[in-house]
């Protein structure tokens, strides 16, 4: 049989096998359960069936419910309410006892299967967990219920709230696997415990009706309101974490058969929030950036890159060589003297330590990845590399004398690649013959722990150094995101009129610590003056030149980075920015600022000293900041730097903060509408008509097609209809 389905082996000696086939891993498509329950049914009522063990095939038990479902249906991503009573009649209560025998995972909804078993036997390395909230619901096969009576209320809450699987050992410890078993043993141990639950040489275990495990009740209620706290604090515009503490609570107070009920109401309120579908969304397009039209599906097979070298052993070349040594690729560090080669060397060491105090990997394993890392101070050893990434300074005419070298020092066939963030790859390249082979791989600082990769392509970039470069990204565990050449890219690009808009707010009149609040009340890591102390002004004083340069007629010259760079006011490094730093880098508002602000709004001539800044709401704020951003990936949508407007999601929440829970900048400009930013860009741009400002917000011909045509800003295809 083909399809997702499940097998039914009925054993000589009375075991029924159920076994799960939704390759690769298993995960539970509406046509599974329902052969699950059919087989189960079958078992059930078979005289010569003494008890029944469910598994699963190619060597997984199963990775959860099939997301997507999720996709295709709308309000509860097609999980019918009768599921929880199969669960409870067929597997957790029916006449013969159900023994699971897990091997490699039992995520989500196969780890509410495995619990509604009466016992569960696993092999070494196998996680559990309920990763649901994840994707925006609540588990919705019982686990609410369930894993409080197995684990206990406390550990239960952690698991759910944090989306962290457990893995055999604290399964075993926790009570949440009976066995662990060598795979081998798996069926026969499974098998055999299923025989004694039958004959009742031990004792059938019906999770959903346990209290052994549950604290007291008043002890309980104060696990769930304090949980509450937490949840309110870290996530605060997030409901479905809320949605999953009241099915548990319901539960504790009324009984686990109750509690299904109520945890199918909460999980049918948390499939409708827009939350569920945008990280949902995320979630594919996530998985999508790797597709690359007229890359990817051309035939071509990607080479392995086995040796990489990086030119620059600063922070970001010293996290580039991190990144490749932790997933096995051989480094070449080059640096331009013994001093600054040490230095390099120093800082990949610290990276590894860190890992290791942080229990991420052991002493051996750090020790063995530093093995991986050999220095150079010439080019001599630059003919063994499969691909360099040049990480240098922001400075066009070394780095073109760099590539020029790197011609004539590599292999013919070996990639050559720049970190650049904002130096056109044409540009950079100019001075060489083999312009097939040069792209940019834009990592983002600290490179080997941020998961964005931006990889550029020229026209004149070959596909197959495109797909290894993302066969590269795959093994260095970072998400790409493929891209056109331009000022900036993807990324910086589409976010530079971010802090140029919080800047023209403030010399509008506007509190910068009330805006950072506001910005960070939406849901971004932390506001755009904050987020401009952390980078630097000096940096941001240099990326701003270079839009300024290329995009002129639609910048804000923000003056108060300008002054915060000649007051050697440089963020966090220098201890002072917009706000005040101490010993530990805590940032406090710094009333020393104010002399800086009022002399920005002297020179923006916005905003007179004295007069009362502008009636603007949280909202009102927000727009102003988020919406010449969202104009501006329209431009790069309309202009093919991205494949699929869903890449451009994928990088503002992995690149920039963009919060997931919205779905990325596109996404969520789809959700308010394409007419009504429109308008609202429109306004401003009228409001600051006859100045240079008029551009900053003057509507994109792409944004005003789509609020004009009434479609989706989405719907563009991006590089697709470049091709």
């Amino acid at each position: 049989m083909s399809g997702p389905h499940t097998t039914l082996a009925v054993t000589e000696d009375g075991i029924a096998l159920v076994t799960l086939v939704n390759p690769p891993v298993n995960s539970l498509h509406p046509t599974v359960l329902q052969s699950l329950f059919n087989h189960l049914r079958e078992a059930q009522a078979r005289q010569e069936v003494k008890a029944i063990v469910i598994t699963g095939a190619n060597g997984r038990f199963c990775a959860g419910f099939d997301i997507n479902q999720f996709v295709q249906s709308s309000g509860g991503g097609g999980i019918d309410a009768h599921i929880n009573d199969a669960f409870c009649d067929l597997i957790e209560s029916g006449p013969k006892p159900t023994v699971a025998a897990v091997q490699t995972m039992a995520l989500g909804g196969g780890c509410e299967l495995a619990l509604a078993c009466n016992a569960r036997v696993c092999t070494p390395g196998t996680s559990f967990g309920l990763p649901e909230l994840q994707l925006g619901i609540i588990p919705g096969f019982g686990g609410t219920q369930r894993l409080p009576r197995a684990v206990g209320l406390q550990k239960a809450v952690e698991m759910m709230l944090t989306s962290t699987p457990i893995k055999d050992r604290a399964a075993r410890e926790l009570g949440l696997a009976d066995e662990v078993v060598p795979p081998g043993q798996l069926l026969e141990v499974a098998k055999r415990v299923a025989f004694d639950i039958a004959a009742g040489k031990r004792a059938r275990v019906q999770t959903l009706y346990r209290t052994d495990k549950l604290e007291p009740l008043g002890e309980a209620l104060a696990i769930l309101q304090f949980a509450r706290s937490q949840a309110a604090k870290r996530a605060r515009h997030l409901m479905h974490p809320l949605l999953c503490l009241d099915a548990i609570q319901y539960g504790i107070e009324h009984g686990g058969r109750a509690g299904l009920q109520k945890e199918g109401e909460c999980f049918g309120a948390a499939a409708a929030l827009d939350t569920h579908k945008a990280l949902v969304h995320i979630f594919f397009a996530q998985r999508s950036t790797k597709k690359i039209r007229g890359v990817t599906d051309t035939g071509l097979r990607p080479r392995p890159i086995k040796r990489v070298a990086v030119l620059g052993g600063g922070l970001m070349g010293s996290g580039i060589a991190t990144a490749c040594v932790l997933a096995g690729v051989e480094v070449l560090l080059k640096e331009v003297n013994q001093k600054f080669l040490d230095a390099g060397m120093g800082r990949i060491q610290s990276n590894l330590a860190s890992r290791v105090k942080k229990g991420r990997m052991t002493e051996q394993m750090a020790q063995a990845a530093m093995s991986r890392v050999q220095g150079a101070l010439d080019y001599s050893g630059f003919g063994s590399v499969d691909m360099v990434i040049e990480a240098a300074i922001e400075d066009v005419g070394l780095k073109q004398e760099i590539f020029a070298e790197l011609e004539r020092s590599c292999r013919k066939d070996a990639i050559l690649a720049t970190n650049t963030s904002t130096i056109n790859i044409e540009l950079v390249g100019a001075k060489t013959s083999c312009a097939d082979r040069i792209l940019g791989a834009h990592f983002f600082s600290p490179a080997h722990v941020m998961p964005l990769l931006e990889i550029v392509r020229t026209d004149q970039t070959s596909k197959q150094v495109i797909l290894d470069t993302l066969e590269l990204s795959t093994k260095i565990k970072k998400t790409p995101v493929v891209v056109g050449n331009c000022t900036g890219f993807a990324v910086n690009r589409v976010f530079f009129p971010y802090t140029q808009a919080a800047c023209m707010l403030v010399d509008m009149g506007l509190d910068p610590y009330r805006i950072d609040k506001i910005i960070a009340g939406f849901g971004m890591p932390m506001g755009p003056f904050r987020l401009s102390d952390l980078v630097g002004a000096d940096i941001g004083l240099h990326v701003g030149k270079n839009f300024l340069e290329s995009f002129s007629k639609r910048c804000y010259p923000a003056r108060i980075i300008q002054l915060l760079n000649e007051n050697k006011r440089l963020g966090e490094k220098s201890g002072r920015g917009f706000y005040k730093y101490d010993a530990r880098r805590r940032a406090s508002p710094d009333p020393d600022l104010a002399p800086l602000v009022q002399q920005s709004r002297k020179g923006a001539g916005l905003y007179q000293d004295g007069a009362p800044p502008p009636k603007m709401n949280d909202q009102d704020i927000v727009e102003f900041i988020f919406f010449p951003v969202v104009n501006e990936g329209c431009r790069v949508i309309d202009e093919g730097i991205v494949d699929k407007p869903a890449d451009l999601d994928v990088a503002m929440v992995m690149g920039m903060g963009f919060p997931a829970f919205r779905g990325g900048l596109i996404f969520w400009a789809d959700l308010v509408g394409a007419d009504y930013i429109c308008q609202r860009l429109a306004g401003w741009a009228k409001q600051f008509s006859g100045t240079a400002l008029q551009g900053f917000f003057k509507p994109s011909a792409y944004l005003e097609r789509c609020a004009r045509q009434g479609t989706k800003l989405s719907a563009g295809k991006g590089a697709a209809s470049k091709l």
